[in-house]
């Protein structure tokens, strides 16, 4: 029995139906942006492997971190007890986030980063004292896979059968507009086109009632709505009308964190900023899982007391993990390098480059571009969004040539890791380019 048959066995795949026809593919080692499979393959990873990957695979620094810190402590339990990568790295991401960010608290992933927020943004007010529960979040958002994540995420076929077990949330449509620039303000922040306005004019008349706890989005970018993407001014907005009544802002940058909208932190586009950030996924560089926390000092104020039920009583087995946070370091260290700087720069301008190039095409709905990220809508009879019968076969016929895509039902997207050179984008782009001139518009 080879590898496939043993894995079909004994494996239960993410994302996939338990039935035949949906085949893996094994890959025997990795390296820069290269996938080598068992049948002598060579595919380039144009999606960072689900977005986790900045410096390509096997990348020598990180593996090294991992292996001196192996030899040396490879877990402790985090209750009661610290170690020096821990500590490195959160002062190094305190560091580089924004300035009103002065605490980490780590965990695992992207969705146990979030659960962290939102159960330490509900826990500020019961500490308080006072009675906000009520959490706002922007339709078509996703924030991970367990239940607190999923209840402030979009209700779809994903969480139907959990629906009636999620609390409530408060969902203002997202501003999206027809054209990306449309509500950029033409150089005056305070000007919106209509449907901008309505979300605005919604968001406000939900937290003036004095009842909201905490408003989470992913900014500037819906990663798994299909890359879609907002204006920093209409961001910025949201915030300060939300700061304004005392709300708090939990920014999840599990996506966009790490340089993949041209800034290290999307957050950075506005000038109002969230009181607690999500991270995880290019945390690491894409090497091992690790999740983490951070927050203002006005946060943890509400926890500064005597009384032991005012402890955030949280935690996970794997938290704080020594491996995971060297690895975070050494991911670091590349990033901040800069080398990496003028990459996401170089890939951010290839991707302009591109957009400019097929912008006109029939098949093309429409192009987003942000930092290393370009999203291309295509044009089909069938609704925008995962579940468009498009997606099977776009995966399959970029697999069929040696580039991992990953479409959002009809959204194909490249998000690349930094040190894909010249010659593998222009590559990917076309194999996409020749998709675009053969597809037929319905």
């Amino acid at each position: 029995m080879n590898w496939l048959e043993r894995d079909k066995k004994a494996i239960w795949h993410p994302f996939t139906p338990l039935v035949e026809g949906h085949e893996e593919h094994f890959v025997t080692r990795a390296k820069g942006v290269y996938l080598y499979t068992s049948d002598g393959r060579e595919i380039i990873d144009a999606i960072s492997s689900w977005w986790v990957n900045l410096h390509g695979h096997a990348h020598p620094d990180i593996a090294e971190a991992i292996a001196q810190q192996a030899q040396q402590l490879e877990h402790v339990i985090f209750a009661g007890f610290t170690h020096q990568p821990a500590i490195e790295l959160a002062e190094r991401l305190l560091q580089i986030l924004p300035p009103n960010q002065h605490k980490v608290f780590y965990s695992d992933n992207g969705s146990t980063a979030c659960e962290v927020a939102l159960k330490m943004a509900i826990q500020y007010w019961h500490n308080l004292g006072t009675p906000k529960t009520k959490v706002i979040a922007i339709d078509g958002g996703y924030h991970g896979d367990t239940f607190g994540a999923m209840s402030v995420g979009d209700r779809s076929p994903f969480s139907a059968p959990f629906n009636p077990l999620l609390f409530e949330v408060d969902f203002i449509d997202f501003p999206a507009c027809a054209q990306i620039a449309c509500c950029a303000g033409q150089g005056n922040a305070g000007v919106h086109c209509g449907q901008a306005q309505q979300t605005i004019q919604q968001f406000e008349q939900l937290v003036a009632t004095g009842e909201v706890a905490a408003f989470i989005y992913e900014p500037l970018v819906q990663g798994a709505s299909g890359m879609r993407m907002y204006s920093k001014e209409i961001l910025d907005r949201l915030l300060a009308i939300a700061q304004q009544y005392d709300v708090i802002c939990i920014a999840d940058e599990v996506m966009t964190g790490f340089g993949r909208t041209g800034k290290l932190f999307a957050s950075e586009y506005c000038e109002h900023l969230p009181d607690i950030m999500c991270l995880s996924k290019g945390l690491t560089g894409g090497t091992m899982a690790l999740g983490a926390t951070t927050c203002t000092e006005k946060i943890m104020e509400a926890y500064r007391e005597a009384d032991l039920m005012k402890t955030f009583f949280h935690g996970h087995s794997f938290t704080a993990n020594p491996l995971a946070c060297s690895a975070a370091l050494a991911s670091l260290a590349l990033l901040l390098h800069p080398q990496c700087i003028a990459d996401i720069a170089r890939i951010e301008q290839s991707h302009i480059t591109f957009e400019q190039e097929i912008r006109a095409y029939k098949a093309v709905k429409e192009v987003r571009t942000l930092g290393t990220i370009i999203a291309i809508e295509l044009a089909t009879d069938q609704e925008t969004g995962y579940f468009n019968e498009a997606r099977s076969s776009l995966y399959t016929y970029f697999l069929e040539r040696e580039v991992l895509l990953r479409p959002l039902g009809n959204v194909l997207y490249i998000i690349p890791p930094y040190v894909t050179n010249e010659a593998a984008l222009q590559k990917i782009y076309q194999v996409i380019q020749t998709f675009l001139e053969t597809f037929e518009v319905n």
